[in-house]
């Protein structure tokens, strides 16, 4: 958490409706935590009511849990299955259609689908971290998704920091949080204590700006801004899980043929579950789809997975055809190549891929397993004077 700045502002749970209201009457469609399916999922928000006040989330490496709170916070919870990636960038999206009629004459329509104004509501500072890095991959460089930058330019992003962090976060080692710097348009830092429950507001924009000058507000007192403090340190104080202190490209360079590959492949049910929860993970294929008679055919981009044994098919075959090759891709371009791309990590730190892996994977356990064979690999070397 920065400096909060003289134009800080103190909500209570009437002013977090007021902003769902205002965000609405601006056109926003507004998104945000709720519950539903056994979890806590997103969804789009009538109002702040339908946010899980009074609930939060207890987890482990395959293991996920709903948990009654003693008090009514609503954003001290860790991140759920779903990510804003599922907004920004949909699971399926159909392209065009074709249609032959009664004379035998094609025609193709392009999709174009209707624009869409988001204001993603409870944004952790992680996902906030994963939301730039999408934006490097889908909005950067020659072939841009068009889609997606639509959807993101209209983007209004309310920032919730991190005041409880969950048993697999790792965002303090991946530098993603828990507090937020910027990037957003609205920051909130929800406070729980005996002065009562209220939000520090911050603006991030000139828009946060704007819509934080229409809600019922009071100047930020200096409690309130020691509090928020307070719950922000003592979250980073509070992760469960974390990452080796080390080049992690360089480690993933100089790791390709390390014994522990072997290990996590016999575990590994090369499922995609890692890839499909990932904020960050981006990679599609198209899949042309028929009716019975032939006359009707659509083509839909979906996503896809490193872990899919189709993923690297060439003519003869595919390239990564057992689980090893396709877990040491997945790890080595998250936490290795991706800086040779995107000029960062792909990984935020938020910890899904551990929770909702169905064999309780825990890709920080394996970098820290990856560390300590290079580092046994050495000693041995220096021990026999091989160069």
């Amino acid at each position: 958490m920065t400096d909060p700045g003289p134009a800080a502002a103190v909500i209570d749970r009437e002013g977090l409706d007021a902003l769902v209201r205002e965000l609405r009457v601006r056109g926003h469609t507004v998104v945000g935590p709720s519950l539903g399916d056994g979890a806590i999922v997103l969804a789009e928000l009538d109002s702040a009511a339908a946010l899980p006040f009074g609930w939060g989330v207890e987890h482990e490496a395959g293991t996920y849990r709903l948990r009654r709170r003693a008090d009514e916070a609503a954003f001290a919870h860790s991140a759920g299955p779903q990510s804003w990636k599922t907004y920004l960038h949909p699971e399926r999206v159909r392209q065009w259609t074709a249609d032959r009629d009664a004379e035998g004459r094609l025609s193709v329509c392009a999709e174009e689908p209707a624009p869409v104004s988001y204001a993603f509501l409870g944004v952790r500072p992680c996902d906030l971290r994963a939301i730039g890095i999408q934006d490097r991959v889908l909005s950067g460089g020659r072939h841009a998704d068009e889609g997606y930058r639509g959807r993101r330019s209209r983007a209004f992003l309310v920032v919730a920091e991190c005041t409880e962090p969950g048993a697999t976060c790792f965002c303090v080692s991946m530098g993603t949080g828990p507090g937020a710097d910027s990037g957003f348009d609205l920051a909130l830092t929800e406070i729980v204590d005996a002065d009562g429950h209220r939000f520090l507001v911050r603006a991030g924009s000139p828009g946060g700006e704007d819509v934080l000058a229409a809600l019922p507000r009071r100047t930020a007192d200096l409690g309130t801004l020691d509090a928020a403090r307070g719950t922000v340190a003592g979250a980073a104080a509070r992760m469960g899980r974390s990452m080796p202190e080390v080049d992690l490209r360089d480690l993933m360079a100089g790791s390709l043929e390390a014994e522990r590959w072997n290990d996590v492949a016999s575990r590994c049910l090369t499922c995609g579950n890692c890839t499909m929860v990932c904020p960050t993970c981006f990679c599609t294929t198209s899949e042309d789809v028929t009716d019975l008679t032939g006359d009707h055919a659509e083509r839909w981009r979906r996503w896809e997975s490193c872990f899919d044994l189709d993923f690297s098919l060439l003519h003869g075959g595919p390239v990564r055809t057992s689980g090893r090759s396709r877990y040491r891709q997945w790890l080595t371009h998250k936490v290795g190549t991706w800086h040779d791309q995107f000029g960062s990590s792909g990984c935020v730190g938020c910890g899904r891929c551990i929770v909702w892996c169905p064999v309780g994977i825990d890709i920080t356990e394996e970098v820290w397993a990856l560390d300590r064979e290079r580092s046994e690999r050495r000693e041995a070397a220096e021990g026999t004077g091989t160069p």
